[in-house]
């Protein structure tokens, strides 16, 4: 059985509530060893915690959300600096930019994201980019802020070669989901076939974005398989070498132990 690390899931979503522990059993089933919970605002950074506190196999990311930048209490960096601070978190994400839906208004989003790549900096913790139509000022931020040594990801990846190769020089990971799946996904494809087996990750960014072979069902972790299969079909290789190269770069980038996961 080939061994994945989904490296972006939202496993506290309440979508899970009811089956949570059986979800996570067919995760291991299906070869995922390890999982990166993903937070967007305060209230999932604290759960993100209390999840990877409760599962050996599950690590926390703490952050907030550019659709949840607004609004934020006076002391939201103090809280995630405390939170960064534990040991069951290996980064500071999701943040970045969000100008298809702007939920937050445009200059509070680069504020929040701004001030969380200070914070990663600071702790010297990889980055989780949310990056959707805001491409330029994403790169703009990027280049001007800088980012923590300890690098960072490009989160669900929805750019250019262009984009993808001025990521790879800021020292980024590219991830794909299952977006990468879908038929009419041109761009997705031609860069998931591109990307250096060595900065390439991969997630499913559940309950959300559901590979093609299951669209329409809930995303959950053993969904990332999809996902591996669709880039090695895309580069000619077969799935056990992109299921090694990108769990080798999850742990390189998050600093995870090797692990074989734990059975429920």
């Amino acid at each position: 059985m080939i061994k994945l690390i989904d490296s972006h899931a939202h496993l506290d979503d309440g979508q899970f509530d009811a089956d949570r522990d059986q979800m996570l059993v067919r995760a291991q089933q299906a070869g995922v060893v390890q999982i990166i919970n993903a937070a967007y605002d305060l209230p999932s950074s604290a759960r993100s915690v209390d999840l990877a506190r409760h599962y050996s196999f599950v690590f926390a990311a703490v952050g907030v959300h550019p659709h949840d930048a607004e609004g934020l209490p006076a002391d939201y960096l103090e809280q995630l600096r405390e939170m960064a601070r534990l040991p069951e978190v290996v980064a500071i994400g999701e943040m970045g930019l969000d100008y298809y839906r702007d939920l937050s208004p445009r200059e509070v989003q680069q504020r929040v994201f701004r001030e969380q790549l200070a914070l990663a900096r600071e702790l010297n913790l990889p980055v989780i980019i949310h990056d959707r139509d805001a491409h330029a000022d994403t790169l703009d931020i990027l280049r001007k802020d800088g980012v923590s040594p300890a690098g960072g990801v490009m989160h669900c990846f929805s750019g250019s070669r262009e984009m993808a190769e001025a990521c790879l020089a800021l020292g980024f990971y590219i991830s794909f989901a299952g977006p990468v799946t879908y038929p009419n996904a041109r761009r997705p494809k031609e860069v998931a076939a591109w990307v250096p087996l060595d900065r390439l990750l991969v997630e499913t960014d559940c309950p959300y974005l559901t590979p093609q072979a299951r669209r329409g069902r809930r995303n959950e972790p053993a969904c990332v398989r999809y996902v591996a299969e669709e880039i090695a079909a895309l580069r000619g290789i077969p799935v056990e070498e992109v299921a090694r190269a990108t769990t080798e770069n999850a742990r390189r980038l998050f600093g995870l132990p090797v692990c074989q996961g734990t059975v429920l």
